[in-house]
């Protein structure tokens, strides 16, 4: 375990835990973001059940295990200074990744309702080719009816959206607008729709996740 830090803000002293074969000796690296309540232990856990040999894994923890207080419905100021201090956080964890020779497109983000909110705003707010992005159960960040449009363009970069309908705190209507979002920046969406499906991840939803990221991260 090891800090990451990039400026003040609540996670300025997040930790940073790490899983897998040495930076230096890795295909590629998964940036992996804990839920509500969640811990980087629980998606490091994730990360080794995607099966991605060869991939270095990253899981930031935020302070409170708690990357912003309110719903990613409230109004953006609601969540602030905690928002922009997540949005460092990844950041960071990204600029690491390039200090440690470990390409941007070799480079993918995948996080679990909260967290999936995280790694899905940081992407559209810092575009590029990534190796891929994939959110379970999680969406654009903003209230209903806000403009969710960012500029740039995602490079072709797959991009998977999984999600139960209902859920209690993702409507499966954001999820549609984040996909819709998403495309129009570039981005190769796949959109998964599980009716009744709890607050959880599926073990279809693991193996659609393996099978994205391993035909991107786990050879040159």
């Amino acid at each position: 375990m090891m800090a990451v830090a990039r400026g003040p803000g609540p996670h300025q002293r997040a930790a940073l835990y790490q899983a897998g074969p040495a930076p230096e000796k890795a295909t590629g690296a998964l940036v992996l973001l804990h839920g509500r309540g969640g811990s980087a232990q629980d998606m490091l856990s994730l990360g080794e059940e995607l099966q991605l040999p060869g991939v270095h894994l990253f899981a930031p923890e935020a302070d409170g295990h708690t990357w912003y207080p309110n719903s990613f419905l409230a109004p953006i100021v609601s969540n602030e200074p905690w928002l922009s201090s997540a949005l460092n956080t990844v950041a960071a964890v990204i600029e690491q990744c390039v200090e440690l020779g470990i390409a941007r497109g070799r480079i993918a983000i995948a996080g679990f309702s909260q967290g999936a909110c995280l790694a899905s705003e940081f992407v559209a707010r810092h575009p590029s080719r990534y190796a891929g992005l994939v959110a379970f159960t999680g969406g654009l960040i903003g209230p209903p009816g806000a403009d969710l449009r960012h500029q740039g363009t995602l490079e072709g970069t797959p991009i998977l959206l999984s999600s139960g309908d209902p859920d209690p705190h993702v409507p499966w209507t954001r999820v549609e607008e984040t996909a819709e979002q998403f495309t129009a920046m570039g981005a190769a969406v796949t959109l998964r729709r599980y009716p009744k499906r709890p607050h959880t991840v599926l073990p279809e939803e693991v193996a659609q996740a393996s099978a994205l990221l391993a035909s991107v991260l786990t050879k040159f």
